[in-house]
């Protein structure tokens, strides 16, 4: 049995918002994080009644806040994990840039890698071991660029990771000179699409879960706090998305990677390419894909049955350490 982790830091001032739906766990506390240049993250970390099993560092998707995780905070609480989770630059309370806060961040990778490496590393003596990465989409994407150079991290598990975009209008490489081409006529600030209201998007025909009390419970953290909120993506933020996901697609990055990583790829994405992921497991020297039936891309945001598939994948993952 693992000791106790380190007393928790004192709790400094960031919100967590609460609705009726989802109140905030029990002991979760959030804090300012400051990273150079100013910019303010925030993150927010819990311990489990007792003995830690391990610790998670739990990274959401582009447009996700730390609240929509809370469900699966509780239960990753209820297998004795201490979890870390946090926002991304630009996304959910961490900084903005200046004017449309809808836009978030215009970059997708260096930056957000060390922010990610900086964050493990101020808590690390709050996470015990092993210490596992649990990240959605762009996090998924985020954390694999993490793993191919820093090695704090025991393992991960990775669902619907952002390795390729999947573009129904256009060929991929024709859709990658176009962006470039808006960035080079100083268009990159521009949204791709018309701008979107994230509040007004509706449950019928959406593309990121069949769970409609699960859509319905985000929208209701949204609507308490619209700051949470993001919109489309700008074409800067796809110039640097094709970039990275090109770098990864090359074989170095994922061949760096040295601990057990296992891919959850959702059988009807429609966001991201499941080929990319697919050709990703076999090129992680310790790889794995699972393939989750009949999902959508927010593999932690489904159906339950569904939602099983990753954790079985997070206990095997688990017991594949202990070995």
């Amino acid at each position: 049995m693992m000791d106790p982790p380190a007393p928790l830091p004192p709790r400094e001032n960031a919100p967590l918002i609460a609705t009726r739906e989802t109140p905030v766990p029990r002991g979760l506390r959030a804090s300012w994080f400051a990273r150079p240049g100013g910019a303010r993250l925030r993150a927010a970390v819990v311990a489990p009644p007792g003995p830690a099993r391990g610790s998670v560092v739990l990274s959401g998707g582009r447009t996700e806040p730390i609240e929509k995780y809370f469900e699966v905070i509780e239960e990753l609480l209820g297998r004795g994990f201490v979890v870390l989770a946090h926002d991304w630059r630009g996304q959910g309370l961490s900084q903005r840039r200046p004017g449309d806060r809808l836009k978030g961040h215009p970059e997708v990778h260096e930056d957000l890698v060390e922010d990610l490496l900086a964050l493990v590393d101020h808590h690390r003596d709050h996470l015990p071991a092993p210490r596992i990465a649990v990240a959605h989409s762009l996090g998924g994407y985020l954390t694999l660029r993490a793993l191919a150079r820093d090695r704090s991290l025991a393992g991960a598990v990775l669902t619907a990771p952002m390795l390729s975009l999947h573009i129904r209008s256009l060929p991929l490489a024709l859709a990658r000179l176009v962006t470039r081409v808006r960035c080079m006529l100083g268009r990159g600030d521009d949204y791709v699409a018309s701008p979107i209201d994230p509040l007004a998007l509706p449950f019928e025909g959406n593309v990121l879960t069949h769970d409609r009390t699960r859509f319905a419970r985000h929208r209701a953290q949204l609507a308490a706090c619209p700051d949470l909120a993001l919109g489309g993506v700008t074409w800067s933020w796809m110039d640097a998305a094709f970039t990275g996901m090109a770098e990864l697609a090359a074989g170095d990055l994922l061949r760096a990677v040295s601990v057990p990583v296992v891919l959850c790829a959702a059988q009807c994405d429609r966001v991201v390419d499941n080929a990319a992921v697919r050709r990703a497991a076999l090129l992680l020297p310790r790889g794995r894909l699972v393939e989750v039936p009949g999902a959508h891309h927010e593999i932690l945001m489904e159906t339950d049955e569904r939602r099983a598939f990753f954790w079985w994948a997070f206990d095997d993952l688990l017991a594949s350490l202990r070995t």
